[in-house]
């Protein structure tokens, strides 16, 4: 359950961030939302950094050198990684949504693993290459689908990102409004009068008209 302290510090500050260190990788957790429980959240990563660990033990030992930090917060997508910062992003509402299996998630950290690898041996992405940084971090995932029991899922999207065309497999993302997207998923989620969501809606950019009643 929930920490009430954690609780007082969203309603006051908007966010609960807690960081820790799980299985020898540092994990930040910025929890920004009020459905969501911070230690349900260390908990899905934990089970999916023992499921690299377990099954793919050479993957692990390099992440675990070639990552400063997993991040956990909201974004655009369910994961990504940030060169300069040598840190994996893992998006927060993936990271517990039922839906998902910690397999799963798995998989988007090994993804992102993978872009860390490349990098850490001056492979930089870049636009030009972008679509073989990705299939190359995609047949990572099929691997460590085929290591899985419940691996399915996870090698049936990655083979279909790997058979697209070079701009499906690395599209080319408008990020603004991928975070309207956000923030309207975040406000549609917030237990709060109308209102209340309406004048946020204003506040944030969005459309107020968008907040269902």
């Amino acid at each position: 359950m929930e920490r009430w302290q954690d609780r007082l510090a969203r309603s006051l500050y908007g966010s609960v961030s807690r960081s820790r260190t799980v299985r020898g990788v540092m994990v930040d957790v910025v929890n920004t939302r009020p459905d969501i429980d911070t230690e349900h959240v260390f908990a899905r990563l934990d089970d999916a950094l023992g499921i690299i660990e377990r099954h793919q033990p050479w993957y692990f030992r390099h992440l675990v050198r070639d990552f400063a930090r997993i991040a956990v917060r909201r974004y655009a997508c369910r994961g990504a990684y940030f060169p300069d910062e040598r840190t994996c992003l893992v998006e927060l509402t993936f990271s517990v949504n039922p839906e998902f299996s910690t397999s799963q998630i798995a998989s988007t950290i090994v993804h992102e693993a993978m872009h860390a690898r490349l990098d850490r041996r001056g492979v930089a992405f870049t636009r030009e290459i972008a679509a073989r940084h990705e299939r190359f971090c995609r047949r990572a995932e099929v691997e460590l689908g085929m290591s899985l029991p419940d691996g399915e899922p996870i090698v049936e999207r990655a083979l279909a990102s790997l058979a697209a065309s070079d701009e499906d497999v690395a599209p080319v993302i408008d990020w603004n409004v991928a975070s309207r997207r956000v923030a309207q998923a975040d406000l549609d989620a917030l237990n709060a009068p109308q209102w209340l969501k309406k004048t946020l809606a204003r506040r944030a950019g969005l459309d107020p008209g968008a907040t269902p009643d």
